[in-house]
């Protein structure tokens, strides 16, 4: 369990971008055997989403959500030791950013999430392009696609990802998510058949242990 003081601690060095700070809170954690899901989703996952809401109040400028998206991305490679430790179960998953989509610390998040649950996850970062996303699926062959929004106003981009999967893997897993989806977009990823939005980390590793 991650104590709220630690955690507010943790909060307000990241948003000063102290750096250091921020990786003795995780070091801590580790050493006192924390569970790496608790990282993820009440560290990592809690503060970015924190961030995003100071920043949609104006509370924040950019140059701060910035700063404390580059630090936590950077605190992600601290505990990749660990991630990558865990029993393989021998399933893949690729894991993108949609097209003109450049905050890619969601799908990175979630890509270090399946692997902390045994998965093999490729994550091809922000902005992918739609005909390298297909070919490189075609190429893994996973068990399932993730595709990462965080601006809303990207919608039509993501459509496009999905319907050029659909199109080349009509069978394939599809799963949707991000900050976007808090302000709309489920009702248009319903139009897709066997296309899921997760909505928190928590619901994704429900899904993955239930497949």
């Amino acid at each position: 369990m991650i104590e709220e003081d630690l955690y507010q601690g943790y909060l307000k060095a990241l948003l000063a971008g102290r750096r250091s700070e921020c990786k003795d809170d995780v070091n801590h954690l580790l050493d006192k055997g924390a569970p790496l899901r608790d990282l993820y989703v009440k560290l990592f996952q809690r503060s970015m989403y924190e961030v995003g809401e100071l920043w949609e109040t104006n509370q924040i400028t950019v140059a701060n959500e910035h700063l404390a998206t580059s630090v936590t991305e950077s605190l992600l490679t601290v505990v990749y030791q660990d991630v990558f430790a865990t029993e393989r179960v021998g399933r893949k998953a690729v894991i993108s950013c949609a097209a003109n989509e450049f905050h890619q610390i969601g799908g990175k998040i979630v890509a270090d999430m399946l692997e902390v649950n045994g998965w093999d996850a490729h994550f091809v970062g922000a902005n992918t392009p739609v005909e390298d996303l297909v070919k490189h699926v075609g190429e893994v062959r996973p068990d399932m696609v993730g595709l990462s929004l965080s601006i809303l106003s990207n919608m039509d981009h993501l459509k496009r990802c999905i319907e050029a999967v659909r199109s080349e893997f009509p069978n394939m897993d599809l799963l949707v998510g991000g900050q976007a989806f808090r302000w709309g977009g489920i009702d248009t990823i319903k139009q897709y058949s066997g296309t899921l939005v997760i909505a928190s980390l928590d619901d994704l590793e429900k899904m993955i242990k239930e497949s």
